[in-house]
């Protein structure tokens, strides 16, 4: 076993990492960017080093320093985590050639299995079934519509390079098709620097399964069973389970000889998950199912396999690297029980689910029976623009499948999460939704059911506003003990009165939005609502800057006094101002100054989180300011135009 291990990552993954290391014994030696220099993963490992500014292609990707950081740290290997250069043939390449043990398979099988258009006819050429598609290296864009078109509509644009849902693009009609592939190919030369695509048919009703598969370097080959990530928005895995609902025996044997087939044509070594599409509309069967491609690093969904199947899936990384024989075989593989997963991200539902940055300032991760929780975060870290807004993971291991989602409901219920905004709502809603418990689901689910996933309980919501306002009002009242402090009679709050009880109607302001609540003061102090709804006293309340944020049921309002001597600027410019809805980076601007545009054209694209963000027109009319540039990092609110109305209003 290794001395020692350089953690090539960041967040959860790196602290995850870092907690088996410890417990085989290795030191643990972390990076960071500046903007991570106070990070958890930071604080966890045994030692740390700098390795350069925010933006990831300036640290975590730098190969160079990294390997220069593992010589100076005296790393015996490096652990690379998933994203960044987890993927990367170079940079395992790099770690030998310094004489460092690269935790993950050979540059090799990277390569091979890097390109999902030579991994789909590798994987041919070894029998595996592969969805029908184009995959060749013609790239124009003309030649790639009229593949498109002999396929048959819906089809999928993938970027060659990479996963994640990151250059990927479902077009239903001929006419979306070149919008469709310019995003996808910028959108992948921005994550993986290729912007190459492949064509592919789309399954109606797919499900997402994929094997988890382990190879050591003496020839065993095994699969650890099975995961059901079909749970996605935008192509990203929301959700997670395993078993797979619905898998049966003979599938589960003929994928799992189909992903070690395809662990064996690359010659594979170490962890290794090999993904496939079912189609969802006759059930799980031997015969329906094809390789999508094959993730040759650690998944992000691996704590649900290690709990079904009591295995450290990172130890067991460790031991293959250092020359170890894989400690079991197949029929030792067992499955206990059920597991489900949630990624627990900084990002608004409400708003189309719009990454959300920011400082935490207040973070309550869940614990109880078979609840476990990977978190990269602490109350006080902040999330930021440059990497993913990954808050946690949590993971739910139960008897079986209801126990596990009701495990993971209550455990969603107790999460709370306060600054940036959070998914917390969204997926317990996923976990208590009757659909979805019954098994009756694939990758559309969350589209067809997003209304309801994402709706907001009016009177809950009224009630915690209410409260966080009777906070403010209450919050700069001196003490009673504090008898030296002076007290302003005109402004006590104490319900003394000469007349009828004291009320007033209240300006407050509810995510910037102007409303009104209703203060009345009495004996016991003042009672507010909302709408007529009264306060609710079970809200969660915490103090911000300006104001107060109030939790219910995972969703979050900023609520502030509205203060009378200044002037409302934010609603000055009108429907006409087009700003960002994130901080970000200004990637295209389609138009410019004196441009006609029409109520949902597209008119710019905003950068975040690796995602691309298309802004469109909100008014049918003239550009009459340029207020971005490409390239630009804007924060959010920031105005990127105007555009004057067909009417002469703004």
């Amino acid at each position: 076993m290794f001395a020692s291990v350089l953690i090539a990552n960041r967040g959860e993954i790196a602290v995850r990492i870092a907690r088996t290391a410890k417990r085989l014994g290795l030191r643990t030696i972390a990076v960071y960017s500046e903007a991570d220099s106070d990070a958890l993963h930071v604080r966890v490992a045994d030692e740390a080093y700098a390795i350069g500014p925010p933006p990831a292609r300036e640290s975590y990707l730098v190969i160079d320093r990294l390997i220069e950081t593992a010589l100076t740290a005296r790393a015996d290997c490096i652990h690379p985590g998933y994203g960044f250069l987890s993927e990367n043939a170079g940079f395992a390449e790099a770690c030998a050639a310094a004489g460092i043990v690269f935790v993950g398979p050979p540059p090799s099988a990277i390569r091979a299995m890097g390109l999902k258009d030579q991994a789909k006819a590798l994987m041919e050429k070894a029998g595996v079934p592969v969805v029908p598609g184009y995959h060749g290296e013609r790239q124009d864009a003309k030649f790639l519509k009229e593949k498109a078109y002999q396929i048959g509509y819906p089809v999928l644009i993938k970027s060659v390079a990479g996963g994640g849902g990151k250059g990927m693009r479902r077009v239903d009609k001929h006419v979306e098709f070149d919008a469709a592939l310019e995003g996808a190919a910028r959108e992948a030369q921005s994550s993986f620097g290729d912007a190459r695509v492949l064509i592919e048919k789309y399954v109606t009703a797919p499900r997402h399964i994929e094997m988890q598969v382990f190879a050591d370097a003496h020839g065993n080959v095994i699969h650890l069973n099975e995961r059901d990530c079909s749970l996605q928005r935008r192509h990203q895995k929301v959700i997670e389970e395993a078993p797979a609902p619905g898998m049966t025996a003979d599938v589960r044997a003929a994928m799992g000889r189909a992903a070690t087939e395809a662990a064996r044509a690359v010659g594979y070594r170490g962890a290794g998950t090999v993904e496939f599409i079912a189609d969802g509309t006759k059930g799980l069967n031997p015969g329906g199912f094809w390789f999508m491609e094959m993730n040759t690093r650690l998944q992000v969904e691996h704590p649900v396999t290690e709990a079904i199947t009591g295995l450290d899936l990172v130890e067991l990384q460790f031991r293959v690297a250092a020359g170890e024989i894989l400690p079991l075989a197949q029929e030792d593989v067992r499955i206990d029980g059920h597991a489900v997963e949630a990624r627990l991200y900084a990002e608004d539902p409400e708003r189309g689910f719009l990454p959300s940055t920011g400082t935490l300032a207040a973070l309550e991760l869940p614990a109880g029976e078979g609840v476990r929780v990977d978190a990269g975060v602490t109350a006080g870290s902040v999330v930021s623009p440059y990497y993913d807004p990954m808050i946690a993971k949590v993971i739910a291991h139960g008897a079986d499948r209801t126990e596990a989602l009701d495990r993971l409901a209550k455990a969603l219920g107790a999460t709370v999460v306060a600054g940036p905004r959070s998914n917390a709502a969204f997926l317990r809603a996923l976990a208590l939704h009757p659909e979805f418990r019954a098994g009756r689901f694939d990758t559309g689910f969350i589209d067809r059911h997003l209304a309801e996933l994402t709706a907001v309980d009016a009177r809950a919501e009224a009630g915690a506003v209410a409260r966080a306002v009777e906070a403010l009002l209450g919050r700069d009242t001196a003490p009673a003990s504090d008898q030296s402090a002076w007290r302003d009679p005109w402004s006590a709050t104490d319900g003394f009165s000469l007349g009828v009880p004291r009320a007033l109607d209240l300006g407050i302001l509810v995510d910037g939005e102007p409303e009104k609540a209703a203060a009345n003061w009495g004996q016991g102090g003042v009672g507010v609502s909302v709408g007529g709804i009264d306060a609710d006293a079970a809200a969660r309340i915490v103090p911000v800057a300006g104001g107060a944020l109030a939790l219910v049921g995972g969703v979050q309002r900023n609520v502030a006094l509205k203060s009378y001597d200044s002037v409302d600027v934010d609603h000055l410019d009108g429907d006409g101002v087009v700003k960002a809805p994130m901080h970000g980076k200004v990637l295209a601007i389609f138009v410019e100054a004196g441009a006609s545009v029409r109520k949902g054209e597209r008119v710019a694209v905003v950068e975040a989180m690796k995602m691309e963000h298309a802004l469109v027109a909100p008014i049918d009319g003239t550009v009459s300011e340029i207020a971005a540039t490409v390239g630009a990092q804007i924060a959010e609110g920031a105005k990127i135009m105007t555009i004057e109305s067909a009417k002469g209003e703004s």
